[in-house]
């Protein structure tokens, strides 16, 4: 069963948990569990998802109840009226905070956009970050004698495909378990260290001002187990 965290007459959101599909897709035919398919039964009621969460990652996935409402809810998400923030571990210590502004190509797939224009320019992409904790660790990963990571807060002001996994490739503190963006040693450590077998990215806040109640809606989404232990064994505290 599906965590709910919020729900009225219009809308509903729930804590995705990573390795669930959001609906059915093509790149994954073997799957047989989406979460529009699981809420639609869980509630007995149709949903219409507003967004959309990567498979590996977990959190707070938006869903209206009647087609309105997702007219609505679309145009406020389009605008970049709502504000998102993850929760990420990262590989090697990062700035305090900063700004990530780097454009991404639009990431086509060979079997669903093989007709798509392959040539079509990079995007204006824009993420911030914090920095919230940091831990060193006393393994030989890399080059280096001991394996550092952070705790990050990511804010994206646009929203590119794999844009927060990408960006944090590109300033080379790639997140911790990203296979397809990620350094392979520092997931592989993490597997095999701590049993970690998920990406370490998770949609843990959205706010936006509801369209019908004509009010500032704030959702927060917990952290699973792997996540709680590995705040544990680090020390962290969020």
């Amino acid at each position: 069963m599906l965590e709910i965290l919020y729900q009225d007459e219009n809308l509903i959101a729930i804590n995705k948990p990573s390795g669930l599909l959001v609906h059915k897709s093509l790149i994954d035919k073997h799957e047989t569990n989406f979460a529009v398919q699981t809420l639609r039964n869980q509630i007995n009621q149709y949903v219409y998802p507003l967004h959309r969460l990567d498979k590996p990652t977990s959190g707070i996935l938006l869903f209206a109840l009647n087609k309105e409402i997702a007219k609505n809810m679309s145009n406020i998400i389009q605008k970049r009226e709502t504000y998102k923030e993850y929760i990420a571990i990262v590989r090697g210590v990062t700035n305090e905070k900063d700004e990530i502004n780097y454009a991404l190509k639009e990431i086509l797939d060979k079997m669903t956009d093989s007709k798509a224009n392959q040539d079509k320019e990079a995007k204006k992409a824009i993420t911030e970050y914090q920095r919230l904790n940091t831990v060193e660790l006393p393994f030989k990963v890399g080059k280096y004698e001991t394996s550092r990571y952070s705790l990050v807060k990511l804010s994206p002001k646009t929203g590119r495909k794999h844009q927060l996994r990408r960006h944090m490739k590109h300033i080379f503190h790639p997140i911790v378990g990203d296979t397809t963006h990620g350094d392979l040693r520092h997931t592989k450590f993490f597997r095999n260290q701590f049993n970690c077998n998920r990406l370490l990215l998770h949609a843990s806040k959205l706010s936006f001002k509801h369209p019908i109640l004509n009010k500032v809606i704030s959702i927060n989404a917990e952290f699973d187990t792997t996540f709680k232990e590995l705040f544990e064994k680090f020390n962290w505290k969020i």
